[in-house]
């Protein structure tokens, strides 16, 4: 099973490990791009990260940490928020990208989402 109940999510960052979501493509005017949240705890607390990257993967590649940002300035991805608990984390991950609470995966399982949503055609809906 991919996909974390919350429970498991909650208890992923309690541990130190992070959790994401890909959220499919981006309009981009020049370049396909696509999109992720990833929330990791930190000494700040938990951190909710929005990714912005060129579409530039396929079958045999698909490690989303590789792919080049849509804006250089976003190297990092953007910092949506910092919060004291997980569950509240979660919450502004999906308030403000679109996340969808049943969907977190265990960081770096992203990239399966990512060929999945290549095999089927990269729908933009």
């Amino acid at each position: 099973m991919r996909y974390l109940v919350e429970t498991f999510a909650v208890g992923a960052l309690r541990r130190g490990q992070g959790i994401e979501q890909f959220l499919g493509a981006v309009d981009a005017a020049a370049r396909p791009g696509i999109r992720w949240v990833s929330i990791e705890a930190t000494k700040r607390g938990y951190v909710v990260t929005l990714h912005v990257v060129e579409d530039v993967g396929g079958e045999h590649f698909c490690d989303l940490l590789e792919f080049p940002p849509l804006d250089p300035d976003d190297e990092f991805g953007l910092e949506l928020a910092v919060t004291e608990d997980e569950v509240g984390a979660m919450a502004e991950a999906e308030a403000r990208t679109g996340a969808v609470r049943d969907r977190w995966v265990n960081a770096g399982i992203a990239g399966d989402e990512y060929l999945d949503y290549v095999r089927a055609g990269r729908p933009t809906a």
